[in-house]
């Protein structure tokens, strides 16, 4: 590998901030047993907040973001990865208190990485992401908390975005009647052809009253959302039924009654995707090379992008512009 090579780099001195394609050297990488050449990364919508003055994520400045990555192994420290080897990276302190994605050359502890798994590409892995990884996971508990087909329909709340895109494909791969809800009437035919059984609005799922109890609706749900449309996800969820959450674009007060938990008995089921352990990690990688594999993947890409076009494409996350995932091509 030559002596330096390109890093998209988010800096902040006192009130001046920037975000600019640099050059950086090995030994400004962070401490790791595992140096590896990237391949690819994606855009997450903590990403886009690595990237403004205001975001709240970064720990400490300069910072490369990018909180995934899937490459080829350089150089390892741990007898787990041998070079060649092709793995991923996601989450942990990846992009917003180490340097990440963004970048030429990462290294990362060697107990953050997971082999892409057998029948994946480095790319596909990418494609997937931590938006893909999330949803396989609170679909992963969802069947592990009882959800049979035989319960009824699974909601998918923001359904056009990289979680809820995933999430929706994944559970009709598995055979199970998805209701997608999005406040996107130009998207509606993207989500039936990720397999969503019917479209709905935001406002069928929250219509700005809340009631403790509704009627029962849903057998389950993968939520992203969070806020007031969660309560009222969780007003309608049948008997035993489950919410996984991610997410919080509609704010994190849930302003919701004890009823459903104690007269339904449902489950509110946290989904973390950041410091998820390594074996349930291992675990649902291999599950969306097999059983969770959504089939073709260049369905999720909205578009390929440089490191020299990101500044201007990750500011449209924050904007609710975008659906399914970015992927960025960093090298061959």
């Amino acid at each position: 590998m030559s002596d330096t090579f390109k890093a998209l780099i988010a800096d902040k001195q006192g009130e001046d901030f920037s975000v600019q394609v640099k050059e950086m050297a090995v030994d400004q990488l962070p401490e790791g047993e595992v140096l590896i050449k990237v391949h690819y990364s994606g855009v997450n919508y903590k990403d886009s907040l690595a990237t403004i003055p205001n975001g709240n994520v970064v720990k400490s400045y300069p910072i490369v973001p990018g909180i995934d990555l899937a490459g080829e192994v350089v150089s390892s420290e741990d007898e787990r990865f041998q070079p060649g080897d092709h793995v991923i990276a996601t989450s942990y302190e990846i992009g917003v208190a180490r340097h990440g994605g963004y970048s030429e050359y990462a290294r990362v502890p060697a107990d953050y990485i997971v082999p892409v798994p057998e029948g994946m590409t480095t790319r596909e892995a990418m494609i997937i992401g931590t938006a893909g990884f999330t949803a396989a996971l609170s679909v992963q508990r969802l069947l592990e908390n009882g959800l049979d087909k035989e319960n009824g329909p699974v909601l998918v709340t923001g359904a056009t975005g990289g979680v809820g895109s995933f999430a929706v494909a994944i559970l009709y791969k598995l055979g199970f009647e998805v209701e997608a809800s999005t406040g996107k009437q130009e998207e509606h035919e993207y989500l039936k052809e990720l397999g969503a059984t019917r479209i709905i609005s935001r406002d069928e799922v929250y219509d700005g009253n809340l009631k403790q109890i509704a009627s029962q609706r849903w057998a389950a749900a993968v939520d992203p959302v969070g806020g007031e449309p969660l309560a009222s996800v969780l007003s309608q969820l049948k008997y035993n039924g489950s919410a996984a959450v991610s997410g919080l674009t509609a704010g994190g007060k849930v302003p919701t009654s004890v009823f459903p938990f104690i007269l339904r008995g449902i489950n509110l089921l946290g989904i973390d995707s950041v410091y998820c352990p390594k074996p349930t990690r291992d675990k649902v990688w291999l599950q969306l090379a097999t059983a969770f594999n959504p089939g073709d993947l260049e369905r999720f890409v909205i578009e390929e992008l440089t490191l020299e076009q990101l500044p201007e494409a990750l500011p449209k996350l924050l904007q609710g512009h975008a659906r399914g995932r970015y992927l960025v091509r960093i090298g061959e």
